[in-house]
């Protein structure tokens, strides 16, 4: 039986890189790896997916130019403008995870009206990770399980995932990393404990349908083994 996935999460590398290659300023990377975010949640809401998580800025992408970092932004703006109506349309149903408070009044504004009118959707769930970092997504879990005063016996791994900003999906089946790195990069990091990984060279501006199509034959013929050693999977013991 080939393993089915619920939920896909993807770190899209190679933006950057994608336009320098071809002597455009690395905006237009980003501009081209927006479109290719387009195309692939819509193949993946055909081909059954009910979530995907795109990390589409880190906590750590503050380090970068401004101009880019200002770039980014304006970016996620034209997001909003121009395509969320469609993916309304669509049924796509929006979630931001991270902490948005430091992006600009007028984002975050936008951000919210976009979640408030994709909330009755129940198509494919599209979440989006800004100003997103796993080590403080954690922090932030455990601070507002110390302001809930529970006690040593009450929490819990159940208590814990309740707090993070996923806590209303199941963790991803597959992640997929473009670009050539085969790091997780402060992803999703309590999530991905037995989550399978897919690492491709591929830019990410360049990844189509057919590149996903062999990210998800791979996964099929994977063997899940949730913690399981190989000795055990085949009746053996640990050594």
């Amino acid at each position: 039986m080939q393993n089915a996935i619920t939920h896909l999460a993807i770190i899209m590398d190679g933006n950057g890189r994608w336009a320098q290659k071809r002597g455009l300023p690395r905006i237009k990377g980003h501009d081209a790896g927006a479109a290719t975010a387009r195309e692939i949640v819509k193949a993946s809401k055909l081909r059954g997916i009910e979530f995907i998580t795109l990390y589409a800025f880190s906590s750590e992408n503050w380090k970068r130019p401004p101009d880019e970092v200002e770039g980014l932004f304006n970016l996620l703006e034209r997001f909003i403008d121009q395509e969320v109506h469609q993916l309304n349309e669509n049924g796509v149903r929006i979630h931001i995870i991270g902490d948005i408070t430091q992006l600009n009044p007028r984002l975050q504004q936008k951000i919210g009206h976009t979640l408030t009118m994709t909330t009755p959707n129940n198509g494919i769930h599209l979440s989006l990770a800004l100003n997103y970092g796993g080590r403080n997504e954690i922090i932030r879990a455990v601070r507002k399980l110390v302001a809930q005063g529970l006690s040593e016996q009450q929490i819990s791994e159940e208590a814990f995932a309740k707090q993070l900003d996923t806590a209303f999906m199941p963790d991803p089946d597959l992640l997929i990393r473009t670009g050539g790195e085969s790091r997780i990069s402060n992803y999703l990091l309590w999530q991905l404990a037995y989550t399978e990984m897919y690492f491709t060279d591929i830019l990410w501006p360049d990844f189509n349908t057919q590149a996903l199509d062999e990210a998800l034959a791979w996964f099929a013929k994977r063997q899940r083994r949730f913690g399981m050693t190989g000795e055990q999977i085949e009746g053996g013991s640990p050594s």
